[in-house]
């Protein structure tokens, strides 16, 4: 029995993902005196054994003695009609428990006709940018899109994901409950009627990051719940004031188009996790010309799916061919197609080959090593605040450079470039850490094993972190040509290491001696970022997300918020010390009515004043990433 098929019951039965708008649908279909207790019922259903439905399809849950719910996803694996979410008590189907199970459920990705799971940041994209750097060329200049006028039907979706979203953040984690969640998902429903697909994005994943800050899940940070807050309110808070560009209404996930005859190559294989319980593998691929493009195989699973699918058969043409065989060898393919997001189809009329591939050192793939890593560090990092999450291809292309190991810093591997001529480190020092923490892959593992062999010489594809100091994710690793002190891989591997499913032994690394003769090593420094004073409106930004509305007002009334920014006006940080204090008055605030009762404050008020902190962050944040990868010699 392969890996693959040696799955758990656990993995195999799981809940389905559920459509947003039948979650919504569910809870809002319940009494008040219910919605009270959904909280509670959600948490205490979370950890009731599942079974498979009747005549063993979907799940069922039993909530009760007489009471079962049962869910019975359809083609796509996800409860997206309310008739398929079914509960045997007489109060449904607007019963607490119906509401309450589809509420320990996934939340499902937007459909697309054609298109697999989305991975997150699992894919590199294709298209011209990825040929002309693969060539060598930085990408041409385009011209600005003109500003679009929004519909009326999309400003008033907007005006509803602007409330929903401002009310959340003004509640904070521990009162945006199921009932909170569920207006944003009915919001984020009517934006993708509206065809605001950006903004619908941007709600699911605060929906999840609320879920999982909430579960309290080992990889729930506030940063990334506070960058998805920040999205939705700045895309919705600038369709509302009038002609937009249009990358603010975003583009549904289209389906695959004709893409003719293609031969593709190659790279390395990653292991896929997201938060909507999917599980798999995306092979990266260039072709000829230098595009990217990507084979995936993600359907619902766990980690046991993710480690499997590395192993499983290509779904593209005919191929006889597994995901770890195509990330060394290529396809020729006739008759392609192609999805906007640079994914080969395996449609009816596909044809696939494979044929011999390319080792790193030759073809396009060697480009990526030829050119300095700080410019395409730079390149990578030329996306301001109002990019889109989900469409910053330039930030998802790998970089490739040569490295040279130093040791350990806390979960960091740290590093410096080896001048292409003479082979000598220099340049910035840059931190590697892992592309993904899960103990059931190889990521971290791998990581250490590096770490441990100061003066090892590593030739690395990886992606840019734009939130830490000149730091890389890896992803696949090879040896450096001509060095002595560098990896020794297997004949079978090809030359190249895909760091989340092979697993690094102490035969693939040199001896103390050839680590010992190849050279000095720099030593580290510390992380320049470490002393900057942006820590405090970091702080303030996650504390009004993780606390709410009334933790920065009582942050406010002790005096944090003065000392914060009294310490940046010092520091020369003025702006954000405005920022930092407006925001803070404003929690603090109370309004009074004519009898000279205290009424509700302005959410709306709030949540302006706290964007404009959080988007003066994010890009002071981003520009002092930026200068920690300008090239800089040292001795």
């Amino acid at each position: 029995m392969t890996e693959g098929q040696a799955m758990t019951a656990a993995d195999e039965l799981r809940l389905p993902p559920v459509a947003p708008e039948v979650l919504a649908a569910a809870v809002e279909s319940l009494t008040s005196r219910l919605r009270k207790k959904l909280d509670a019922t959600v948490e205490q259903y979370a950890a009731l054994p599942l079974a498979p439905g009747p005549d063993g399809a979907g799940v069922s849950v039993r909530c009760g003695e007489d009471t079962v719910v049962t869910l019975l996803p359809g083609p796509a694996g996800t409860v997206a009609e309310e008739g398929q979410a079914q509960c045997s008590c007489l109060l449904a189907p607007r019963c607490l428990h119906r509401a309450a199970v589809l509420g320990c459920c996934p939340i499902a990705d937007p459909p697309a006709a054609g298109a697999a799971p989305q991975a997150g940041s699992a894919e590199a994209e294709g298209g011209a940018p990825a040929a002309e750097e693969a060539a060598g060329q930085a990408p041409a200049a385009a011209e600005p899109p003109a500003p679009v006028r929004p519909t009326p039907a999309q400003v008033r979706a907007a005006d509803d994901l602007w409330a929903a979203a401002a009310a959340v953040l003004a509640a904070g984690v521990p009162a945006a409950g199921a009932v909170p969640q569920a207006e944003l998902l009915r919001a984020a429903h009517t934006a993708r009627l509206a065809d605001l697909h950006r903004a619908e994005a941007a709600a699911l994943r605060v929906v999840r990051g609320l879920r999982s800050a909430r579960a309290r899940y080992s990889s729930h940070r506030t940063a990334d719940l506070a960058a998805a807050l920040r999205e939705l309110l700045l895309t919705t808070a600038l369709l509302r004031s009038g002609p937009a560009d249009p990358a603010l209404l975003g583009t549904a996930r289209r389906a695959y188009k004709p893409g003719g005859a293609l031969r593709v190559h190659g790279v390395f294989r990653e292991p896929v996790l997201t938060a909507t319980g999917y599980g798999g593998v995306v092979t990266h691929l260039v072709t000829e010309d230098g595009r990217w493009l990507s084979v995936a195989d993600i359907k619902p699973g766990g980690p046991a799916r993710a480690r499997g699918a590395g192993t499983a058969p290509v779904s593209v043409g005919s191929a006889a061919l597994d995901h770890a065989g195509l990330s060394r060898g290529g396809l020729l393919v006739s008759g392609a197609t192609v999805s906007a997001d640079g994914r080969l189809g395996s449609g009816r009329g596909v044809r696939a080959n494979p044929v011999a591939g390319l080792g790193w050192g030759s073809g396009p793939v060697a480009a990526l090593f030829s050119r300095p890593l700080a410019e395409s560090a730079a390149d990578r990092l030329a996306d301001g605040p109002l990019a889109d999450p989900e469409q910053t291809e330039r930030l998802r292309r790998p970089v490739g450079c040569d490295l040279v190991v130093l040791g350990a810093e806390a979960d960091c591997l740290l590093a410096r470039e080896l001048d292409r001529e003479t082979g000598a480190p220099h340049g910035p020092l840059v931190r590697l850490v892992a592309a993904n923490r899960h103990p059931d892959l190889a990521h971290t593992a791998n990581l250490a094993r590096l770490a441990a062999h100061p003066g090892l010489r590593v030739r690395v594809l990886g992606r840019v972190e734009p939130d830490r100091a000149a730091t890389l994710r890896p992803l696949a690793v090879a040896p450096v040509p001509g060095a002595s002190a560098t990896l020794k891989l297997p004949p079978e591997w090809q030359g190249h290491a895909d760091l989340g499913y092979d697993l690094l032994q102490g035969a693939n690394f040199p001896s103390a001696e050839e680590l010992a003769a190849d050279g000095p090593v720099v030593a580290a420094e510390p992380d320049p970022l470490d002393g900057s004073p942006l820590w405090r409106v970091r702080r303030q930004v996650e504390l009004a997300v993780s606390g709410g509305r009334r933790a920065v007002a009582e942050s406010a009334r002790s005096g944090g918020a003065r000392t914060d920014a009294a310490a940046l006006r010092r520091t020369g940080f003025r702006t954000a010390a405005e920022l930092t204090t407006a925001l803070a008055e404003e929690a603090d605030r109370r309004q009074r009515d004519v009898f000279g009762r205290l009424g509700e404050a302005s959410a709306d008020r709030y949540a302006e004043r706290w964007l404009a902190a959080a988007v003066h962050l994010t890009g002071a944040e981003r520009e002092l990433v930026r200068a920690t990868w300008r090239s800089r010699e040292t001795g």
